[in-house]
């Protein structure tokens, strides 16, 4: 990948360890199902000795909306941390297969690269304990300002708003989005993490074009009890406000028109981990390519159906391919 990306993401890097686990286990912790947790050193490793047989596999949420960005067809580039030890290098290997640019040199010293304890429960919810490591410590500098005002779209994760190491390079990334005409996405991430840092969560609203978020989330954002509700008072403030139902689909928001896109058809759901990612990188790469909102969201639909399906975040078969056979005209 010579020239500049169409989309750059920013966030975490993380390698995701994933366990089917019964729900006495996740309940055994105190802990909330289907949520994220950060944990450390520690509570990390209590949890991973309590872990049946599981799979790891590179992840992070904006990892993982590039990993699947690539996979269908856009140039893409992750901005992220690891550390030079054996995970760091397992994620440098997963991302750059993925075809995603990864350039942030390893750090040496101090944390490891972070991990996620994903315990996937029988209904295939997942509760996630998140250990980042070195990823926590994205600094300005590991942010490329060229790259970003050369791109389309910028894409941070909530995860990275509202803590002291991280907030400065979020503040780089979008002001080099701004700078260069650059699209500005964001992701809520996860309710807990919208109810943590809402204050800071909201501070940067008004500079994002393309919001996501799933149910909970937006009504956090937004103060309200209803997706309705939320959809409203976020559309006035963000250009493009897509919110995901789960299995209801999801509702996009681009001025004054509002487009519900049912959920694509699932025979097996599988594992929940990565879908709001994935939809994410469907609808980015409409935006990309210019296709509307509502195709867009189809494209998202179709990529977290794949990521669904099977254990793991990021996809098994040609998202390409896909697309290519739900949509052969490309729209």
């Amino acid at each position: 990948m010579d020239s500049a990306p169409e989309v750059v993401t920013v966030g975490h890097a993380i390698v995701d360890v994933l366990a089917p686990s019964e729900d006495s286990l996740v309940a055994s912790f105190g802990l909330e199902k289907g949520t994220m947790t950060l944990v450390d050193d520690s509570e990390a490793e209590k949890i991973y000795a309590a872990l049946g047989p599981a799979t790891e596999a590179s992840g992070g949420s904006a990892a993982n909306t590039a990993a699947c960005l690539a996979s269908l067809g856009a140039s893409v580039e992750f901005v992220g941390k690891v550390a030079d030890d054996d995970l760091g290098r397992v994620f440098v290997h997963d991302i750059r297969a993925a075809g995603v640019r990864f350039e942030v040199p390893p750090a040496r010293g101090g944390p490891g690269t972070g991990r996620c304890l994903v315990m996937v429960s029988p209904d295939a919810e997942k509760t996630m304990c998140t250990n980042l490591g070195v990823g926590a410590l994205l600094g300005p500098d590991d942010v490329g300002v060229e790259a970003i005002g050369a791109a389309t779209v910028v894409y941070i994760e909530g995860y990275l708003c509202g803590k002291p190491e991280t907030d400065p390079a979020v503040e780089r990334a979008v002001s080099a989005a701004k700078a260069g005409g650059t699209l500005v996405a964001f992701s809520g991430s996860d309710p807990s993490w919208v109810d943590l840092k809402r204050l800071a969560l909201d501070a940067l609203l008004d500079r994002v074009d393309v919001l996501f978020a799933n149910e909970a989330e937006a009504c956090g954002l937004a103060g309200v009890d209803t997706v309705e509700a939320a959809l409203s008072t976020l559309s006035r403030r963000c250009p493009a406000v897509a919110i995901t139902l789960g299995a209801r689909g999801s509702i996009v928001a681009t001025g004054s028109q509002v487009v519900s896109v049912p959920a694509a058809p699932v025979s097996r759901v599988v594992d929940t981990t990565g879908a709001g990612d994935s939809f994410a990188a469907g609808f980015l790469y409409g935006v990309v390519r210019d296709l509307g909102p509502e195709a867009s969201a189809r494209l998202g639909a179709l990529a977290a159906g794949e990521i669904v399906s099977h254990l793991g975040a990021r996809p098994l078969a040609r998202l390409a391919d896909l697309m290519a056979g739900e949509h052969p005209a490309g729209s």
